[in-house]
């Protein structure tokens, strides 16, 4: 009975989660969705359906945005914005750091304070052990509803910044995707080559384990230092020069490859040829 009340905005698949985590955890909830039909079972489970968007923000002080992007954050909470005084919004919605910022001025200047997250687990990890989201924002703010926030995942606060957690999940979100992408990539070249996805499974898992090669170059990547005594890029460079040949040969769609050989050769011809591969981080800096 004294459990925090509060309101989801947002029944996609994360929406409909966190919902489900706070309902299991014996908290009142309040959802709206644009589409109303998407909150017939959680209504069934015991959440109150908004019928406005005004009444949903009317309901309680903590207000979960968990929306597409901040596009859509303007959508919805633009008609309401008399609504939104004294509102604490925990905006999970995706989007940039300077966008997540916007935003945070944008809800000050209706009275509300916005507590940035971002979420590091797909929805059936919401409630789950392990799972885990960056918070940034007013610390009174976010520490006032932590214990509420940890029925979702574990917290993980960055500071005052709105923007840290969106810039903390982005940088998740760049390694997550390349890593995935190279993932299929590999795949349809083992498809190609009569090697299913299951048969390639154990080494998968052992190839994106990177962590000895995360440990081992992290310190000398911040020392700026990039000695050619483990590795050489004209050695990696060569290595994913022959994974082209190899995705030419099998007919599988080189672009990837192409993409990563083109940063190899920027590094060679800056003259990092004797230098690590981690001397790569130089030239894409250089990019800004």
């Amino acid at each position: 009975m004294n459990k925090q009340p509060v309101t989801v905005i947002g029944l996609g698949p994360m929406g409909r989660a966190m919902v489900g985590a706070f309902l299991d955890n014996g908290h009142a909830v309040t959802v709206w969705n644009r589409t109303e039909s998407k909150a017939d079972d959680l209504v069934a489970r015991g959440a109150v359906r908004a019928d406005t968007i005004q009444a949903a923000l009317a309901a309680n002080e903590l207000v979960v945005l968990s929306l597409t992007d901040y596009a859509a954050v303007y959508d919805v909470l633009g008609s309401a914005t008399t609504a939104l005084a004294g509102r604490v919004l925990v905006n999970l919605s995706s989007d940039t750091p300077d966008q997540a910022r916007t935003a945070a001025r944008w809800a000050a200047e209706h009275g509300a304070t916005q507590v940035t997250g971002g979420v590091l687990v797909p929805p059936p990890g919401i409630g789950k052990p392990g799972s885990s989201t960056f918070y940034s924002g007013p610390r009174e703010a976010f520490e006032a509803h932590r214990e509420t926030l940890e029925v979702l995942t574990a917290t993980d606060y960055r500071g005052d910044d709105p923007g840290l957690a969106a810039l903390y999940y982005q940088l998740n979100m760049d390694m997550f995707w390349t890593s995935m992408l190279g993932w299929l990539h590999a795949l349809a070249l083992a498809r190609a080559n009569g090697i299913s996805a299951k048969e390639m499974l154990p080494y998968a898992k052992l190839a994106l384990n990177l962590e000895y090669f995360l440990e081992f170059y992290t310190d000398r990547i911040d020392a700026g230092e990039h000695p050619g005594d483990v590795d050489r890029l004209a050695m990696g460079m060569a290595s994913v020069e022959h994974v082209a040949h190899t995705t030419r040969d099998s007919r599988v769609d080189p672009a990837l490859p192409d993409a990563l050989l083109e940063i190899f050769r920027r590094g060679q011809t800056a003259g990092h040829g004797d230098d690590s591969f981690t001397s790569l981080i130089d030239i894409v800096t250089a990019q800004r």
